[in-house]
């Protein structure tokens, strides 16, 4: 792309790449809760009732699958639970009827669960654990912030004309790379002793591009150790025949480690951001 300004290039990054999906899975979140919606109703029984105890203990004795609704009624997705108090904890399991009743009976009152059902909290258990699926859903924006960037770099090598598992390639490991196409790829795997993954490698007929991806929406440590680990790959690549490392990066969140990713933009020449994929820039790399 011959010379190009850092500066320049840099104030080209995205703030964000979320898309209208990013911010809740709702599909995810309803076939989760649908899962478990009879066993759900059926706890609605316990709902305002003046015995709770004696209803409950009824209730697991002729219904015992709705034990497996308890813990995401405490944001828990797993089947078993450690609780206890002064130290004195216990393992409860819910997937299936392991505890005694008054073990069941001591963690819904110590938890809150009882208070919360019987003083009439809330009023439709479907309706309280779809709101607990949709909170837990939101932790898993950040991994659906890496993939939308994976998503955004995989379809701009389609639009280049590639095709998957043809002539371009889903995360594979450095020794898969070196076994397909009999390359030496020692120098960026440590003579052998680090499995490294790229995120995708495209094959032309003249090279094999290793790539890269990320996009950080803020700042932290880990850029910087990202933008060092990559000035490293691309001085080892150097020595590599028949192989390029390329690196598709943005984020506003580089503008706070500026520094450290200059000094690999510096070193590597194939490092480009979203701007550069919308102008084109995949027909001109991969030859």
């Amino acid at each position: 792309m011959g010379n190009r300004n850092f500066n320049s290039w840099l104030s080209s990054f995205r703030y964000s790449i979320a898309d209208f999906g990013y911010y809740i899975d709702f599909t995810k979140v309803y076939k989760n809760v649908d899962s478990i919606k009879i066993e759900l109703n059926i706890l609605n029984s316990l709902i305002g009732s003046k015995n709770i105890e004696t209803d409950f203990e009824n209730l697991i004795a002729k219904y015992p699958e709705t034990l497996k609704c308890i813990p995401i009624l405490l944001a828990v997705r797993e089947y078993e639970i450690f609780a206890g108090e002064n130290g004195d904890v216990k393992l409860y399991t819910f997937n299936k009827q392991i505890n005694t009743i008054d073990d069941y009976k001591l963690f819904m009152r110590k938890t809150g669960l009882f208070d919360l059902l019987s003083n009439h909290i809330i009023n439709n258990l479907y309706d309280y654990v779809t709101g607990v699926e949709t909170g837990l859903d939101s932790n898993g924006r950040k991994n659906r912030g890496g993939h939308q960037m994976e998503d955004l770099v995989e379809s701009y090598i389609q639009k280049a004309g590639f095709k998957r598992d043809v002539n371009y390639f889903k995360e594979m490991y450095v020794s898969e790379v070196s076994r397909k196409w009999n390359i030496d790829l020692s120098a960026v795997s440590n003579q052998g002793k680090m499995e490294k993954r790229w995120d995708f490698v495209v094959k032309t007929d003249s090279c094999i591009y290793l790539i890269e991806t990320n996009f950080y929406g803020s700042g932290g440590s880990k850029l910087n150790e990202t933008a060092r680990s990559y000035k490293t790959i691309a001085t080892e690549m150097k020595n590599v025949k028949g192989a390029k490392f390329v690196w598709f990066t943005d984020g506003a969140g580089w503008k706070s480690a500026a520094r450290n990713l200059e000094e690999t933009f510096d070193v590597l020449d194939d490092i480009y951001s979203i701007n550069d994929m919308q102008n084109g820039i995949m027909k001109e790399v991969f030859k």
